[in-house]
């Protein structure tokens, strides 16, 4: 009787630590599951890598979210940054013919964006809700101003060279699902291995706490913004090889919902202070299962947001429910 109990224990202990660690892969397990029994094909070398380069250029945007909310902040201003980045910078690489210096305008251009987001939470003591949400709505103004509401098109001479960066293959593998692959490796050894990806979940978790222990919260802060900017900037420099055209009001739109939805299914905590890299690109993927399953069930694409939203919600309920625990 005594090993009968000991042994439900041991069973409960286990799944709750399945549970409580490893809800990110159990997730992407049953859908991938949900997905095999309505496709069969689902699971074909094609489809999946389909998967990896639809949903990359949210991926590496998601990334830099996952830094931002791991410090208990938010950052609404993912889409429009990209806009604006892809806009100005398909107007450089016109004017140059240069694709290095297009990346490193987007890479650099998407520093400056992060760092004013920074400056303006951390200097203006602003909370980082109202700050991202005045520049989400400042940056599409200016895109959509400049561009006139019309697009920013890739010239025919730089077309072809242009468009293979996003959508060319090295030994058979996308571009995109290379570099996006290598931006969530090099953001897990940031957050797993140095002191600044410490420092991000000490602000996360306690932030007079770490000011107590000598961390510069205020730098940590504008820095997360930095990083973020950047990856952003990359974001947006592969959407404008992959699409050689970007419409201005529209170009980005609704990237912070799959980013914010991303980095919550995966496993990171949303007032801060824990959080998964691995999760974040699981939740990637799954965001890419689920509008997959939702087309092969034939459910109206303009219900896409209302999944995204009941996502969320879900996956903050759950989070929730374990800290009570």
């Amino acid at each position: 009787m005594s090993t009968a109990k000991t042994t439900d224990k041991d069973f409960k202990h286990i799944w709750s630590n399945i549970t409580t660690n490893y809800s990110h892969w159990l997730s992407f397990i049953l859908l991938m599951i949900v997905a095999v029994i309505i496709n069969p094909s689902f699971l074909s070398v094609t489809n999946l890598t389909n998967q990896f380069v639809q949903g990359a250029i949210v991926g590496i945007c998601a990334m830099g979210m996952s830094l931002v909310i791991s410090a208990g902040m938010i950052d609404l201003s993912v889409g429009s940054s990209v806009a604006l980045i892809s806009g100005l910078g398909v107007s450089l690489l016109n004017k140059t013919h240069s694709i290095t210096l297009c990346l490193l305008f987007c890479l650099g251009f998407g520093l400056l964006l992060g760092l004013i987001n920074g400056i303006f939470i951390t200097k203006g003591n602003i909370a980082p809700f109202i700050v991202t949400l005045a520049t989400f709505s400042a940056y599409r103004s200016i895109i959509t101003q400049l561009g006139q509401g019309g697009p920013f098109t890739v010239d025919k001479s730089m077309y072809d060279a242009f468009r293979y960066v996003a959508s060319g293959k090295i030994f058979g593998i996308p571009h995109l699902m290379i570099i996006f692959i290598l931006i969530t490796l090099l953001t897990g050894f940031i957050m797993a291995k140095t002191k600044f990806g410490r420092y991000v979940y000490a602000v996360g978790s306690n932030q007079q706490a770490a000011r107590l222990t000598g961390i510069k919260v205020g730098n940590v802060k504008t820095m997360i913004y930095c990083y973020a900017g950047i990856l952003y900037g990359l974001a947006a420099f592969l959407l404008a090889s992959r699409l050689t055209s970007i419409q201005a009001a529209s170009a980005g739109d609704g990237y912070e919902m799959d980013a914010i939805a991303a980095v919550a299914i995966g496993g990171t905590a949303m007032e801060g202070g824990r959080g998964k890299i691995i999760g974040t690109f699981l939740g990637v993927l799954m965001l890419r299962i689920i509008q997959t399953i939702l087309v092969m069930a034939n459910v109206p694409p303009f219900l896409n947001g209302l999944v995204r939203g009941l996502v969320i919600i879900v996956a903050v309920l759950a989070q929730s429910k374990k800290k009570h625990k």
